[in-house]
């Protein structure tokens, strides 16, 4: 990994910072701190370092051991960890009836074991050192049934059910897990799998990055619920 800004910087992890949303959050995030960008593809990673200067990681979010490293190894670099935005996910859209078997147990994979893995050593640390905070992008699809994306529903609402649990568990406000949950954005989560972009959009990336943004810069003292589903980032309010 490499240097990073002044003493006064803060240490942000954004896990899937490749494209889209997590993109435009470590860019926004890297102009004042230091960022470590987590990605699946080397390339990717090592491309996105180099545009924004800040730390990349390549990491498969559905394997424990390599998230576990991950974030072991931006701990040893800078030893403590101020928010991790946790929006690493894949697409699984098209009736259950149409959807191969693989690209189900992908989604599940890093949908829900890849989220967990994260949210698990996020909270390790930030419970070592007594604060930071946690933000999980969801979407907005969990808030009503969508017939056409049941495999990827299901596993966004997943996240959502670990996020509230785990909110509740923490007994403080110095640490917090929050969540957005961003309506229909143009990104690479549907082209990564060969489906076309059909909804309408009501936020692009740049806009709903900075609140993902405000959220994990708020201060362990900053008067906030954790848990709360802070905004339906869809455009329509």
């Amino acid at each position: 990994m490499r240097g990073g800004r002044d003493r006064g910087a803060r240490n942000y992890v954004v896990v899937g910072g490749t494209s889209g949303l997590g993109l435009a959050a470590a860019r926004l995030l890297a102009d004042e701190d230091r960022v470590v960008v987590l990605g699946d593809v080397p390339d990717e990673v090592t491309s996105v370092a180099d545009d924004l200067g800040c730390d990349g990681g390549v990491c498969d979010t559905s394997a424990y051991d390599e998230v576990r490293d991950a974030f072991a190894e931006v701990v040893r670099r800078y030893g403590t960890i101020d928010g991790v935005l946790a929006c690493a996910s894949v697409w699984a859209g098209g009736d259950l009836a149409d959807l191969p078997p693989e690209r189900i147990r992908r989604a599940v994979e890093v949908n829900a074991l890849g989220t967990t893995y994260v949210l698990k050593e996020a909270l390790h640390h930030l419970r070592r050192q007594g604060y930071g905070n946690v933000v999980y992008v969801g979407a907005i699809a969990v808030t009503q049934p969508r017939p056409g994306i049941p495999v990827y529903r299901a596993t966004k609402s997943y996240g959502t059910s670990l996020v509230e649990s785990l909110a509740e568990a923490q007994h403080s406000n110095r640490i917090k897990v929050m969540q957005l949950h961003p309506g229909p954005m143009p990104t690479r989560l549907q082209e990564r799998v060969g489906d076309e972009f059909l909804d309408e959009v009501y936020a692009l990336p740049e806009q709903v990055a900075a609140e993902a943004v405000r959220l994990l810069r708020l201060a362990p003292d900053d008067l906030y619920v954790s848990g709360e589903r802070v905004l339906r980032a869809d455009g329509r309010w």
